[in-house]
């Protein structure tokens, strides 16, 4: 059986470069995040329709590919981030979102911190907000009952610390 493992968290936490990380370290695929593909090829401001086709179209990508996982399969980001992003640009979130999040459950999140610097992006919105935001995931991963780590170090000492909790948790 495939184990999910969702990167998730705030904005420039260096969620893609670890999925990846992870991926090349287990041999197995890891599903990018849809959002930045998505929004790289629209031309106007996103909206709330364009949170849920984000949505959906992670949800679908992930799908495909774990039929090529190899025991696991890593994703940079999951519901849980269009969820926040929906509520926090919008103030609600589409009942797809919210539905689907708490049928689609990973077996482990890792919950990237905000130790990393904040890395300049013409995708990021709050680079003053990432206390509030990091403080915001853990608060829904709590409420939400899920077996969660907080992932936390620069590149190597980050990649290690996911490493080591992936090995704890499913008693590698």
């Amino acid at each position: 059986m495939i184990k999910r493992v969702a990167v998730t968290g705030p904005e420039s936490t260096g969620k893609s470069m670890l999925a990846k990380k992870l991926a090349e370290h287990f041999q197995t695929v890891w599903v990018p995040e849809y959002a930045r593909e998505y929004l790289e090829k629209k031309q106007s401001k996103y909206d709330l329709d364009d949170i849920l086709n984000i949505a959906m179209g992670q949800l679908e990508r992930e799908e495909k590919m774990v039929a090529n996982a190899d025991h696991f399969i890593f994703c940079d980001t999951e519901l849980l981030v269009t969820k926040i992003w929906a509520e926090h640009a919008f103030g609600h979130c589409p009942a797809w979102i919210r539905e689907n999040l708490t049928a689609h459950l990973y077996d482990l999140y890792l919950l990237c911190d905000i130790d990393l610097p904040w890395e300049a992006d013409p995708l990021r919105e709050h680079p003053h907000l990432r206390d509030y935001f990091f403080n915001l995931y853990a608060g829904e991963l709590d409420a939400m009952g899920v077996s969660y780590a907080v992932v936390r170090g620069m590149h190597e000492e980050r990649f290690e610390c996911a490493i080591n909790h992936i090995r704890y948790h499913f008693n590698l």
